[in-house]
């Protein structure tokens, strides 16, 4: 497949890849999927986002789950599997996830096998870095937000950032937002809506989003 039209988002990719299927463990993540993946998939590409209750439930239940995928999954369809790395191990949880995958049948991404359909993407440390990674897009969303945030020591590297939701939170509420606390669907589908995925700096974001232009290639 080749690319076939620019635009400020980057190369829209002509796939073959009929359809994603992302599992996501909170319903904000659910809807900050929905509103940045139509700028990110190609225009023949469908989706469909699979929420559980929490991270816990999501491992609990992912290889019973994968299994039943397995069974039939067409091989235009691609499996993303999104969780946050809160305070795990990084490469221990990414290893749970590719454990979990392979015992249910499948090869992940980065194994070079022709069945790549599944696709295990860690997000550091929690959604909220992704938000700190295109401060422009909180913004937008959010008017009074100082535009200097990106530059304090604190805040310069999103997937560095400790208890990020509560940073977040902090730097809404001193700028007169959810003063009775975030409310993070709402952040997710005001910011989800206006996220730039080649502007966006957290490197798990990154990592996101060039997994899913790899799925597509």
């Amino acid at each position: 497949p080749g690319i076939v039209e620019e635009n400020r988002l980057g190369p829209r990719i002509d796939a073959r890849i009929q359809d994603f299927i992302f599992f996501v463990e909170e319903q904000s993540m659910e809807v900050f999927l929905g509103g940045v993946l139509p700028r990110m998939l190609p225009e023949n590409c469908t989706h469909r986002i699979q929420g559980f209750s929490g991270k816990s439930d999501l491992l609990k239940k992912l290889e019973n789950r994968l299994r039943a995928y397995r069974r039939w999954l067409p091989s235009d369809h691609r499996i993303v599997v999104l969780v946050d790395q809160d305070n795990d191990n990084c490469h221990e949880l990414k290893n749970r996830l590719n454990e979990a995958a392979g015992r249910a049948g499948f090869r992940s991404l980065r194994t070079g096998s022709k069945h790549r359909m599944i696709v295990n993407r860690i997000v550091v440390e929690e959604l909220e870095a992704w938000y700190f990674g295109d401060w422009e897009a909180v913004r937008d969303a959010y008017p009074r937000v100082s535009d200097r945030v990106p530059r304090k020591a604190r805040y310069r590297d999103p997937d560095a950032i400790r208890n990020t939701w509560e940073a977040f939170e902090a730097i809404m509420q001193r700028s007169g937002y959810f003063k009775s606390g975030l409310s993070k669907i709402e952040a997710a589908r005001q910011i989800g809506a206006r996220l730039d995925p080649q502007r966006c700096r957290s490197r798990s974001f990154c990592a996101f989003r060039d997994a899913i232009r790899a799925a597509v290639a």
